[in-house]
């Protein structure tokens, strides 16, 4: 169905298209990318520039993203929307599980913890917010790389050093994290098992944003001995369910 606001909807376009590239780009690679006449593109860049979300490089002839589109990027972490949108999704599943969850985003190397609810009569785990571990030791950290292509998950190992140890378990090696990974991707979630503390072991699943990158990752983590691996599958089917309902928030859907 054709949009009845067309400028709104080409210059979301446009900035969408902006924010994808490398670097900035000629107006006319943006007009031919999203099937736009180089009027229209060149006059939507002009307002852009002029309030600033838009830089125009005169030089090279290029337009790239502004201070403003910038500030944008920077409310979105301030407003912590993953936090507050996925609370109550992780609160509901605390419940209706009697485990403890959590919610937490791929920085670099590591998961960052934003969201963590403790299931009642259950001791405090390490992944208080704002708590760091190593994603390849942690079930959300493998859902996560998971989700990401083969050469971006090589650039974040490149070699040995970057495996860190906590209790002695865990992949060391590229090639034991690349087995973990595939069979979490196969399998629909990933798990761990002692990796972070021994006598605990978490199941997790990727939540995907709108473009389909993963956004973050939801686990339930309860003692080893109350659920043995055989219900892990079901367990993992209700934090599929929990991570499919923070996907369709975050899409605003």
């Amino acid at each position: 169905m054709a949009s009845k606001v067309p400028a709104a909807e080409n210059t979301l376009r446009i900035l969408g298209h902006l924010a994808a590239q490398r670097g900035p780009v000629p107006a006319a690679g943006i007009a031919t990318a999203l099937g736009l006449p180089r009027s229209t593109v060149y006059h939507l860049l002009t307002v852009l520039a002029e309030h600033g979300f838009v830089l125009h490089f005169p030089e090279a002839r290029r337009y790239g993203l502004g201070v403003a589109a910038y500030e944008l990027s920077s409310a979105f972490s301030r407003q912590e929307p993953l936090s507050r949108l996925g609370r109550p999704i992780v609160a509901a599943l605390v419940d209706a599980l009697g485990e403890s969850g959590h919610i937490a985003v791929l920085h670099g190397r590591d998961v960052v913890y934003i969201v963590e609810e403790r299931a009642r009569r259950r001791p405090r785990l390490v992944t208080d917010v704002g708590v760091r571990l190593p994603a390849h030791l942690t079930a959300s950290g493998r859902a996560l790389l998971a989700s990401l292509p083969p050469g971006q998950l090589r650039a974040l190992y490149p070699d040995s050093d970057a495996f860190e140890d906590r209790t002695g378990a865990g992949p060391h090696s590229y090639a034991e994290l690349r087995r973990l990974v595939g069979e979490a991707r196969e399998r629909g979630y990933a798990t761990e098992d002692g990796d972070v503390t021994p006598g605990f072991a978490s199941v997790a699943v990727s939540v995907r944003d709108h473009a389909g990158w993963p956004a973050a990752g939801i686990a339930i983590t309860f003692p080893r001995e109350n659920v043995p691996p055989e219900r892990w599958d079901a367990l993992a089917a209700r934090v599929r369910d929990a991570a499919a309902e923070l996907s369709r928030r975050i899409r605003g859907s």
